[in-house]
C-alpha cells in the first residue's frame, strides 16, 4: 500500500472555511486562543462575523470538529512565508559522477581530480567511476589502483562513503566531504570580519593614524641693530666677569 505524505500547505489549502463546514456542532477557539466551547455552526458563524474574521476548520477528524476564528488570508500568507524561509535554509546535497578510463592520461586525470575536489568543497558528494570496454574488464586491478590513488590524493577533503564496487563494466566508489573540513569552512564563514588577523605594521605611525601635535618653540630674541645695520658689539658680546676684589694691603711699618 503506497504511503502518501501531505504537506502543511496542502492541508491549509484544503481546509474548510465558513459555509463550507459541514458539521452541525463545532468546538470553537476564539481569535485570542480562548475556548468558546461546543456550539452550533450558525452560532459559530455569527461569532466569526462579529469579529470580522473567518471560521476555519483546523481539525476535521476530531469529534466534534475543531474550528478556529482567524484571518484565513493572513494565516495562509504567514504559513507560506515560513515554508519558503525553511526551504531556503535547507541544504541540498548533489551527487556528481566523474568518469575515468583505465587509459586516462595524466593531464585529464589531474583535471578531473581537481573538479572532484571543487565539488566536494561545496558540500556535495561525488561518484567516481572507472569504465571498462572490451577486454579491459580482465584488468580490474588497474581501475582499483585509480580509485585508491584518488582516495589518497583527496583524503584531506573527502571520506569514502561507499567502497569500490563492480557493477557490470563499471567500477565505482562514492566520496563524501570530510566532516572536519566542512566544520572548518563553517567556522571561517561565521567568524566576524573584525577578528581576522591583521598583518604586522612596520615601525612608525600607521597611515591614517592621528599624528602627534608638536608645539612650536619660541624664537630667540634678535639683537638690536644700529642705523647702518651693524650689531652693537656691547649688546652682542657677553658680559665680562666682574674682577675679583684685591686683598687689603698691610700697613707699612
Amino acid at each position: 500500500m503506497p504511503v502518501h505524505f501531505f504537506s502543511k500547505e496542502s492541508v491549509i489549502r484544503d481546509a474548510r472555511t465558513n459555509r463550507r463546514i459541514r458539521a452541525r456542532e463545532l468546538r470553537v477557539i476564539g481569535p485570542e486562543g480562548e475556548q468558546l466551547g461546543v456550539i452550533p455552526l450558525e452560532t459559530a458563524l455569527a461569532k466569526a462575523q462579529e469579529f470580522g474574521l473567518d471560521l476555519v476548520e483546523v481539525s476535521p477528524m476530531a469529534k466534534p470538529p475543531v474550528c478556529k476564528i482567524m484571518d484565513y488570508g493572513k494565516f495562509k500568507y504567514e504559513t507560506k512565508k515560513k515554508a519558503n524561509e525553511a526551504k531556503k535554509k535547507q541544504t541540498v546535497v548533489k551527487l556528481k559522477e566523474v568518469k575515468f578510463r583505465p587509459k586516462t592520461e595524466e593531464h585529464d586525470y589531474a583535471f578531473k581530480t581537481k573538479a572532484i575536489r571543487e565539488f566536494l568543497a561545496e558540500g556535495n558528494k561525488s561518484r567516481v567511476t572507472v569504465m571498462f570496454r572490451g577486454r579491459e574488464i580482465t584488468h580490474r586491478e588497474i581501475g582499483q589502483a585509480i580509485l585508491r590513488r584518488i582516495e589518497t590524493e583527496l583524503k584531506d577533503i573527502a571520506v569514502v562513503e561507499q567502497p569500490s564496487r563492480l557493477e557490470g563494466r563499471l567500477l565505482f566508489m562514492i566520496l563524501a566531504p570530510n566532516p572536519r573540513f566542512l566544520q572548518q569552512q563553517r567556522q571561517q564563514q561565521q567568524a566576524p570580519a573584525g577578528q581576522a588577523a591583521r598583518p604586522a605594521q612596520p615601525g612608525g605611525p600607521r597611515p591614517g593614524a592621528p599624528q602627534p601635535q608638536v608645539r612650536p618653540q619660541p624664537a630667540a630674541p634678535r639683537p638690536a641693530t644700529s642705523g647702518n645695520g651693524a650689531a652693537r658689539s656691547a649688546a652682542a658680546a657677553p658680559a665680562a666677569p666682574a674682577p675679583a676684589p684685591h686683598a687689603a694691603e698691610a700697613p707699612k711699618a
